[in-house]
Order: structure tokens, then C-alpha cells, then sequence
């Protein structure tokens, strides 16, 4: 095995270490069975799930179904934590309704993209190294792990708490950022779909007012998710609050926006319209066109 290869082999335990550290703070007073959190199985199934997946996938070299792991994700540990917590209440209903109706919509999109659009480019140079592509597949059980967090330690609470303000304002921010993420993926993939635009960049719709609003909409729900969760947690549960604040900064500053942005820079950078474009809106949080 190459030393870069067994550089990031050794590095793995390092990436665990945070989502322990929410696994520890998420069990805190929640439900248990035989003594073991509900949240605690909950993490290990999340990243369980990813590393069963990662076989199939090295096996054949594709990433053909990674997001649809994802998403499937998504909905097995919201079940679980359903099936195996106390009876749930109606916070409890509700943050799994929101989160399977937005897992099963963005995994089929992602899905159905990646059959039209062929291999993801995320993946060039990393689904033929054994350690780069398992450490992709863990970094999506993270991912999981830290959104789902705060829904998860609500779930799994002890504490019941009767729907109040808090739940009908995080319901009305994540119904608008759903609704953003949905028309904005919608207005791509329907200017994708014309020939004359394939060598073209997208600047009409919600896409006038942000370079990218499908993700400012990602981040405004899962901020909705939390505070609809937030009165049911209590002590170290809180911790799980940062959910919202790890959406952003993975889309802000890791895989999301920094990636789409140089690929774009690379396409069209010196194009005069691009660069009038970009010069003129926001990368992330929406703003009317001048």
C-alpha cells in the first residue's frame, strides 16, 4: 500500500472521533435498551450501512449509488430510532415525516441525475483507491450522522414536549427551504435538459438571485429541523443542535460550494457574461437582481 494511502487509512480514527463525541452527548438521558442509547445504535447503523455498501460499490468501481445510500440512510436510522424509542409523540411524527419526505425526494433526484449525467466528477481520481473511496463512503455515514442529529435526539428523547411556537417555526422554515431546494433543483435540471444549454450556465429563476440557492434552501431547513427539535433536548443533548451549523460549513467551505465553484471558474471563467454574473450575485444567500 502506496504511504498516502496508509496516511489517510490512519487517519480514520480521527474523522470517528467527532461523531463518538456526538454519539456520547446525543445518548445522554435519551432512551435506552438493555442500557445501550437509542442514539448510540442509531450512529453505529448510519455508518454500518455505508461500510456494507462500500463493497458492492469498490467491487464494480461506481459511485452509481452512493447518494441513493444516503438517502436510504436517512430513512432506515429515522425508523429505527422510531421503532426502538418510546412511543412517539407528535415532535417525534413530525421531524420523520419531514426528514423521509426530504430523503426520498433529493436521493431519487440525485439518483436519476446520476443515470442521465453518467460518473460523478467528485469521484474522478478517488473510486479506483481501495482507502480514498471507503473514506468517502464513512465520510457519508458522518454526514448522516451529524444532520440527522438533533431530529435523531429528539426522537430518542425521554422528555415529551407538546407542539408550541418553536415546532410551528421550524415547520415553516423548513417548508420554505424544501421549497427553495425543489424549484431551484427543478429550474437546473430543466436547463440542463435543452441541447443549446449544455455548454451554458444557468443565471435565470432562483439561480438569479444565488449562485447556488438549492443549497442556501438545504441549509434553511435543517436549521427549521432544529429548532422544531430543540425543546425536547436538554443537558448534553443540546450538543446536537449543531446540526444546522455543520450543513453549513460542509456546503460552505468543504464539498458543496467551494468544489462547484472551481469547477465552474474552470468552464467559464474569462466568459464576460459569467463574470458579470458572478461579479453581480450572491453565492449563497439569495438577493434581488439589480
Amino acid at each position: 500500500m502506496p504511504d498516502s494511502e496508509r496516511r489517510r487509512l490512519s487517519s480514520l480514527p480521527v474523522l470517528l472521533l467527532p461523531v463518538a463525541g456526538l454519539a456520547w452527548a446525543g445518548g445522554q438521558g435519551g432512551a435506552t435498551i438493555s442500557g445501550v442509547p437509542v442514539f448510540w445504535m442509531c450512529v453505529v447503523v448510519a455508518l454500518g450501512i455505508q461500510w456494507v455498501a462500500f463493497l458492492p460499490a469498490w467491487q464494480m468501481r461506481t459511485e452509481r449509488f452512493f447518494d441513493l445510500t444516503g438517502s436510504l440512510t436517512y430513512l432506515s436510522v429515522t425508523a429505527l430510532a422510531i421503532a426502538l424509542a418510546p412511543p412517539p409523540d407528535d415532535r417525534s411524527l413530525l421531524l420523520a415525516a419531514l426528514v423521509g419526505v426530504w430523503a426520498v425526494r433529493l436521493g431519487s433526484f440525485l439518483f436519476r441525475r446520476i443515470r442521465a449525467q453518467g460518473p460523478d466528477r467528485r469521484f474522478d481520481g478517488v473510486r479506483d483507491s481501495f482507502v480514498r473511496f471507503f473514506v468517502a463512503w464513512t465520510l457519508q455515514g458522518l454526514w448522516v450522522c451529524f444532520t440527522l442529529a438533533a431530529a435523531l435526539a429528539a426522537i430518542t428523547s425521554s422528555r415529551s414536549v407538546p407542539l408550541g411556537p418553536a415546532a410551528w417555526l421550524g415547520l415553516a422554515l423548513w417548508a420554505s427551504g424544501f421549497g427553495i431546494e425543489v424549484v431551484s433543483d427543478g429550474q437546473k435540471r430543466a436547463f440542463r435538459s435543452r441541447p443549446e444549454n449544455q455548454a451554458r450556465f444557468i443565471s435565470t429563476g432562483l439561480w438569479a438571485w444565488s449562485r447556488h440557492p438549492n443549497y442556501f434552501g438545504e441549509i434553511v431547513l435543517w436549521t427549521g429541523i432544529a429548532i422544531m427539535a430543540a425543546p425536547a433536548l436538554t443537558g448534553w443533548r443540546l450538543m446536537t443542535l449543531v446540526s444546522p451549523v455543520f450543513v453549513a460549513l460542509l456546503i460552505t467551505r468543504a464539498s458543496g460550494i467551494p468544489l462547484l465553484e472551481r469547477q465552474a471558474d474552470e468552464r467559464w471563467g474569462g466568459d464576460p457574461a459569467y463574470e458579470t454574473y458572478k461579479a453581480a450575485t450572491p453565492v449563497l444567500v439569495p438577493r434581488r437582481p439589480t
